[in-house]
């Protein structure tokens, strides 16, 4: 009896000891809309890659989370957060004074800026003044949504994702597309075949967050001293330069 009970205390403290090792890290669930080259698109194996994806990994690492990164359509982002389907949203959304009542966002990660896509053979389309009067493609509920939708006369057609919209330039279905420029200058990268080019920068510098439920504050700190620590010690200028040298 005495050594049956000796080993059941030696087996308590045993499994004490690595119970911490054993513990799982927390999962923290991340969306995007896997359509915005090169932030964020599956590529030729069928994988989740991109800037936003490799950022959210390394803050998961810095904060001691496992991310798990989901792949959802732009306009289910946000609901899919507000109902505790996902627990953060990293998918290049610009930080808006409308989104900010629904969401709270991380300090901006990423400075974009609009552009103007046509087709190689247009010239007269070079502000977004010109659009007026033309048929102009947006992916829906962007910035570039935003701004075309501003224009005076121009027929706005709304597509779930930026190469669905590009291709109705090519083929004579709209006349411009207004997207953002790192992603209009990654698809040239990949595609410089494409009839296509833009006219550079239509609009004010466009800052991105990472979306976070209100109440989720702890979260919103934690990611936001990740970003702080990423920025500081070199991680983030080398995800960067992974996907935007020689841009």
């Amino acid at each position: 009896m005495k050594k049956l009970a000796l080993v059941g205390l030696m087996l308590v403290v045993f499994l004490g000891t690595v119970s911490p090792v054993l513990a799982q890290k927390p999962v923290l669930k991340v969306a995007a809309d896997c359509a915005f080259v090169p932030f964020e698109f599956v590529d030729e194996n069928n994988k989740i890659v991109g800037f936003d994806v490799d950022l959210a990994m390394a803050i998961g690492e810095a904060i001691g989370y496992e991310v798990q990164f989901l792949n959802l359509a732009w306009e289910g982002l946000i609901p899919s957060l507000l109902n505790k389907n996902i627990d953060m949203i990293a998918s290049g959304m610009s930080i808006t004074e409308e989104r900010a009542k629904q969401v709270n966002f991380s300090d901006p990660y990423f400075t974009s800026v609009l552009t103007i896509v046509v087709h190689k053979n247009n010239n007269d389309i070079k502000t977004l003044d010109d659009l007026a009067g033309k048929k102009v493609g947006v992916q829906i509920n962007t910035t570039g949504d935003f701004a075309a939708s501003e224009i005076d006369g121009a027929k706005v057609s709304r597509y779930n994702t930026v190469p669905e919209t590009l291709q109705n330039i090519v083929l004579g279905i709209i006349d411009a597309a207004v997207i953002d420029m790192p992603v209009a200058d990654a698809f040239f990268a990949a595609n410089p075949n494409a009839p296509l080019k833009h006219v550079g920068k239509v609009s004010e510098d466009d800052y991105f967050g990472l979306a976070i439920r209100k109440e989720d504050t702890e979260l919103l700190a934690k990611v936001n001293a990740a970003l702080k620590q990423l920025k500081e010690d070199g991680t983030y200028d080398k995800i960067y330069n992974k996907w935007f040298s020689g841009m």
